[in-house]
Parts: structure tokens; sequence; C-alpha cells
């Protein structure tokens, strides 16, 4: 009967029970009785001896080659340059604006020059025509994570055209409208969008105010946009209300997404984040703070330093003083 495929697979023989020729009941293994068995087995072992050494250079040579390009270790290797095809920019214009976004972004979450460049130029025309999908969704937020803050803008740019919001003194308006007298989940949404403008430069001191303003807010939730908000304008005016935060809030949440704003999420870059250094040391040392938020200093000061040093505010402080004993 044919095998279907489905089902059990074939019995595998168990070569353990098999019968010699002569001896139908012995276990033994079937051998040969010719008188030159034992001159065919000498050539068999010499050839499986011989074989290892004589292919020893070209397989190990191989297998070194293989295991180079596998390696998780080591530094990055390009598949190949990272620009974008001539093929891929002139095929653009023939796609919908959904793809246009989706490959650009992808491209430029991936580093290839030109991509930034492109959605700049195409973002004004894709606003209506973007669905926020799961697929962009993912894309944006893998954007809004990379360590590149070209690509962070990147993806704030292809949001606010996903979600449709202009980038004008109107679409602020009315966002604040949205925050002051929308149900909790349109708060939430107009709270982040203003942080999103902000950035892109659309009324930055009035969005920094209004988000430090919310700061104040008895819904913890609200508080935590409203960190979210100030952490994406990435102006200096917000280092301080994060600072204040992550160390007054009654909310552990809140404190945490203060801590993250200032030492890796948001907009802020590498020197203004260093700039916080100081005062995260007044807080590692700061006994009126509970564990748990000392932890989330510590955790802050190796992101923004890239130093492993332990949960120990004297051995920060030493580590600091010693760095900037020249300055």
């Amino acid at each position: 009967m044919q095998d279907s495929g489905l089902g059990h697979p074939p019995v595998k023989p168990d070569y353990g029970s098999l019968g010699s020729a002569s001896d139908p009941q012995s276990n033994r293994p079937v051998v040969p009785r010719s008188s030159g068995w034992r001159s065919f087995l000498a050539v068999i072992i010499g050839v499986a001896v011989a074989l290892p050494f004589v292919l020893a250079g070209p397989v190990r040579a191989a297998w070194t080659e293989i295991g180079h390009f596998l390696s998780l270790h080591g530094k990055a290797v390009s598949a190949s340059p990272a620009i974008l095809s001539r093929h891929e920019t002139e095929s653009l214009d023939k796609t919908s604006a959904q793809k246009q976004a989706s490959l650009l972004l992808e491209r430029a979450i991936n580093h290839y020059e030109g991509a930034a460049d492109e959605i700049a130029g195409r973002v004004d025309s894709w606003r209506g025509k973007l669905k926020l999908t799961p697929q962009m969704n993912s894309l944006v937020t893998t954007g809004l994570n990379s360590n590149d803050l070209r690509v962070r803008a990147a993806a704030i740019e292809v949001d606010l055209a996903a979600t449709n919001t202009p980038k004008t003194s109107e679409s602020f308006d009315h966002l604040v409208m949205q925050a002051q007298a929308g149900q909790k989940a349109t708060k939430i949404w107009a709270l982040w969008t203003m942080g999103l403008l902000a950035n892109r430069g659309v009324e930055t001191s009035r969005a920094t105010e209004s988000l430090i303003g919310y700061l104040r807010d008895s819904d913890p939730e609200v508080r935590h946009w409203a960190v979210e908000g100030l952490a994406y304008i990435g102006s200096n005016e917000t280092i301080a209300p994060l600072l204040q935060t992550l160390h007054d809030d009654v909310s552990p949440m809140v404190r945490e997404r203060a801590a993250c704003s200032l030492a890796q999420s948001g907009m802020l870059n590498e020197q203004q984040r260093r700039s916080v250094i100081p005062r995260l040391l007044d807080f590692a040392e700061d006994s009126s703070l509970d564990v748990q938020t000392h932890a989330w200093v510590f955790h802050a000061l190796r992101d923004i330093t890239a130093q492993n040093l332990p949960d120990d505010a004297a051995a920060w402080r030493n580590w600091y003083s010693g760095t900037n004993a020249g300055n």
C-alpha cells in the first residue's frame, strides 16, 4: 500500500534482532562467509581512517567560512550597500501611499541612505491616504524605538500622516480642546499627539506648558501620557519637569516612565540626557525615595552612561568625579 504521508511513519528495523543466514535464531548480524571478507573489511577501515585527513583542510575551511557568516558574534556584516536601489525609487510613484510609507519607513529603520529624505519629501502627500494598520503601527513603534533620532523623527512624521493630523496651529488648538473636554481615551491621544506636533516645530512652547499642567492631573494614566508627550518634544524645557516627576509622582508607573524618558525613550539627544546625571546622582543618595525609585535611577544612569556599575550611590559618585576631574 502506498504511504499517504498520514498516520505513523514506517517502522524502523531493529537491526539487533536480525538472524544470520545459517542460524535464523541467532541475534548476531549477518557476516559474509567469503574467505576475502577480512581483506575487504581492511580496505573499508583504511578508507574510513584516511578520509578525514584527506578532506580535513577543505571541510574545515568550508565550515569556518559558514560559521563566519552565520555567527551572531562580532560586528555587523552588510548584506549589500545600505542605499535605496534605483529599482525601488523608480517604482515608488507607481505604488500606493500605504506601500510607499511602509517601504520607506522600513528602509529608514534599517538605515538605508536616502530613506528619511524620501519620507520628508513625500509625507505631506500621504496625509489622509494612510491607514494605521497593524503592520504600519508595528513599523512606527519600531521606528520610535530606534537608537537613531532621525529614524524616530521619520516615525513621528509617518504617525502624524497616518492619523491625518496636519502640522498646523489649528490642529494643535483642536488637540487642546480634545484634551480639555474629551473622554479619557481621547484626552490621552491628544496629549501624545501634542508632543509629536511640538517635536516637529508646531506650538512647541504651548505644548510644553500644556503638558506640564497635566502632570498635576489626578488620574495617573493622564499623567503617564503627559510624560510621554513631554518626552517626544525633546527640548531642554522638558527635562526639569521630567526629573521632578521621577522624584515626586505618587504613581510608580508614572515615575518609571519619567525615568525611561530621561534615559532612553523620546527625543532627547545624548548630550541632553547626560546633562541629568548630576541630578540622578542626587536622587541615588536621597533617602526619601523608595527602593524601586532608586532602582529606576540606577537603570537610567546605566542607560545614559553605558557604565555597568552596581546599584551603589557612592560607586556612581566616584565614577562621575573621576570622569569630570579634568573639567
